[in-house]
């Protein structure tokens, strides 16, 4: 009797469901964009804008006069931060210790304590709510979201106590960075 072969089907990979899952999908990949992971979620983080420059320069130049850049400490952009299994966050800049850093070296995964978003006109009030969240899941002591067209920056010390600084206000990032400090008009006019 004569079998004919049928074809075999390719099992479709099921969707990602913890961040290791999702890395593995991401290196398989191959790509630059930027991409959070949220309980399943895939989500393509855009990158920052050239009109955001101002901004991120702005913010870098204040920090290394901080007594924190001194002694290795960094203001990086655009790096993974890793809520839990389920979650992992691209915040715009985040504060890294010199100790973080260098832990980072043995492959251990780290959360900055102070993160940084520039709000896009793509997000929802809904997403810097889950983000905010997410950050103060993982440890966050400090969040700025900075809304540039309405040239404020909402200062968050957890998800439900928010400071909004603008004009002469002197916005700190106490007490993750107590000399991290400007005020508001300053960053705007730049």
């Amino acid at each position: 009797m004569e079998t004919t072969a049928t074809p075999s089907r390719r099992k479709r990979p099921s969707a990602p469901q913890t961040v290791a899952e999702f890395e593995k999908w991401l290196a398989r990949k191959k790509t630059d964009a930027n991409y959070e992971f949220v309980r399943g979620r895939i989500i393509k983080k855009p990158p920052m804008k050239q009109e955001e420059l101002f901004i991120v320069d702005f913010l870098v130049r204040q920090f290394v006069k901080t007594g924190a850049f001194e002694q290795g400490d960094n203001l990086l952009t655009e790096f993974d931060s890793y809520v839990d299994a389920f979650r992992k966050r691209v915040p715009d800049l985040a504060f890294f210790t010199k100790e973080q850093i260098k832990t980072t070296r043995s492959g251990e995964r780290v959360m900055p304590n102070f993160t940084i978003e520039v709000l896009s006109d793509s997000e929802s009030q809904n997403d810097v709510f889950e983000k905010v969240q997410d950050y103060f899941d993982a440890g966050v002591q400090l969040v700025w979201y900075i809304a540039p067209k309405q040239q404020k920056i909402y200062a968050y010390t957890s998800p439900d106590d928010i400071k909004v600084y603008k004009g002469q206000d002197v916005c700190s990032a106490a007490p993750v960075v107590p000399d991290f400090q400007f005020v508001i008009q300053d960053l705007f006019q730049s």
